[in-house]
């Protein structure tokens, strides 16, 4: 998820393991260690010349369950060494410092993967990303009141059972959003098989997942073997099903599908993609299909979408140009929020 919502939960791991021994401080080491495995942006930009590459590392072996635990062990050896000297000497464990690192890690991948960004969990062993598409990246619901309740409980004492009662509220909140997602997930697969089934589409498989910053207005989108069918269905809605389903015909001819780099970033959006190509130019779009449209009028506002161009027999991304939305186009996005 986002990096705030890292940080908080990672502080409130901090305070867990060390809140009651050195207050305040417990919550920045937790936060500081939730931010650890995100640390693969700015290595995997600084390894890799190719920002393809670049991005196929970002939640790579620093977002795994064994970097997690080799993780705890030198992270957390290094700040006891540098902690426990003079007035703090024999104040904190070794083992401490290791649960702390472990628990802010390991909680960092382990809620991504409930994001539909997708985490590898299990390198060097297997690349799969898991990925159970619950929850959006940012979504404020879940990290609001957990930040509130974090932010009250630094006001008291670290002996004072209020700041735990506190500590508890933020974690059993968010634990309890983020069940209300799962529940709501498994709805909204039923609801968007029903409308495909009743829509008479043969698909092979399809996919759905919450749209930005919420838990409400859902995406999904159903592969056949020439075409994507995508919809959308809010919890407003007065039907349980979607109004309007609309057809993306695959587009694979523009480029060597076979090529290395297409292959990373076919693997990277779980094969669903397409390509347009760009005005007076030789790049290309790809366009992942994963995430929602921005307008669900448009089958081509895909928010995640990357400029290809290539060099030396090499596919690369273009730097991100930062061109905001359509008015148009949000204020559908907000209108079909709000259900039809």
């Amino acid at each position: 998820m986002d990096s705030l919502t890292q940080i908080v939960l990672g502080a409130a791991c901090g305070e867990i393991a060390l809140g009651k021994k050195i207050g305040n401080k417990a919550l920045l080491f937790g936060a500081i260690g939730g931010t650890i495995p995100d640390l693969d942006v700015f290595i995997g930009s600084w390894l890799y010349g190719n920002e393809i590459d670049a991005m196929a590392f970002h939640r790579g072996f620093m977002h795994s369950i064994l970097f997690s635990i080799l993780g705890s062990f030198v992270f957390g050896w290094i700040t006891y060494k540098l902690y426990d000297t003079g007035k703090r000497k024999n104040t904190t464990t070794l083992k401490n410092w290791i649960w702390l690192f472990f628990l802010s890690i390991f909680t960092h991948p382990l809620l991504d993967s409930f994001t539909p960004y997708g985490t590898q969990l299990f390198l060097p062993f297997s690349d799969y990303r898991v990925a159970f598409n619950n929850i959006s990246v940012v979504d404020p619901l879940y990290t609001l009141p957990f930040l509130i309740c974090l932010i009250v409980a630094m006001f008291y004492n670290r002996k004072r059972t209020r700041r735990t009662a506190w500590v508890k509220a933020g974690v059993y909140i968010s634990s309890a959003y983020m069940l209300f997602t799962i529940v709501n997930k498994i709805y909204m697969d039923s609801v968007f098989k029903k409308s495909f089934d009743s829509a008479n589409i043969s698909y092979s498989r399809f996919s759905t997942q919450p749209t930005i910053m919420n838990n409400i207005l859902w995406y999904g989108i159903a592969e056949t073997k020439n075409e994507y069918k995508v919809g959308f269905y809010s919890l407003f809605d007065s039907k349980s099903s979607i109004d309007t389903i609309l057809t993306i015909p695959k587009n694979r001819e523009l480029l060597n599908v076979n090529h290395p780099d297409i292959k990373t970033l076919t693997w990277f959006s779980n094969g669903y993609y397409n390509l347009a190509p760009m005005d007076s130019s030789e790049n290309v779009q790809y366009l992942d299909l994963r995430y929602p449209l921005l307008n669900p009028n448009k089958a081509e506002t895909s928010m995640f979408r990357f400029e290809l161009m290539k060099e030396n027999n090499r596919w690369d991304m273009v730097p991100f140009s930062g061109k905001p939305p359509s008015r148009e186009d949000v204020k559908e996005f907000t209108k079909r929020f709000w259900g039809k």
